[in-house]
C-alpha cells in the first residue's frame, strides 16, 4: 500500500513527488439558464486528490473567455492541493 500511496501523489506536471499540487479545471457555462454545465468535473478532480491524501488548500477562478454563439463562457478554476501527511 505504501508504494501505491507514493505513486498516487506523483505530479505528472512536474515529474516529482511534491507537497503541493496545482491543477486547473475549465468550467463551461450552460447554454440555457445560469450556472456551470460541468460542476461534476470539478467535484471529480477534488475528490480524486482527496483520495490521494491531499486537501484543497486554495481555489481561485477567472474568466476564461467565450467560444461565441452556442459555445458558452468559460471559467478557469485554479486549485492548490496540500498533502496531509506533511503536518
Amino acid at each position: 500500500m505504501g508504494t501505491w500511496n507514493e505513486e498516487s501523489r506523483f505530479s505528472t506536471a512536474s515529474g516529482q513527488n511534491l507537497p503541493y499540487v496545482v491543477m486547473q479545471v475549465t468550467l463551461k457555462e450552460k447554454f440555457w439558464g445560469t450556472g456551470s454545465g460541468n460542476l461534476t468535473d470539478l467535484e471529480e478532480v477534488i475528490n480524486n486528490q482527496v483520495a490521494k491524501g491531499y486537501r484543497l488548500h486554495t481555489m481561485a477562478t477567472s474568466n476564461g473567455g467565450s467560444k461565441g454563439f452556442g459555445g458558452g463562457d468559460r471559467i478557469q478554476a485554479t486549485l492548490v492541493f496540500e498533502r496531509l501527511d506533511l503536518r
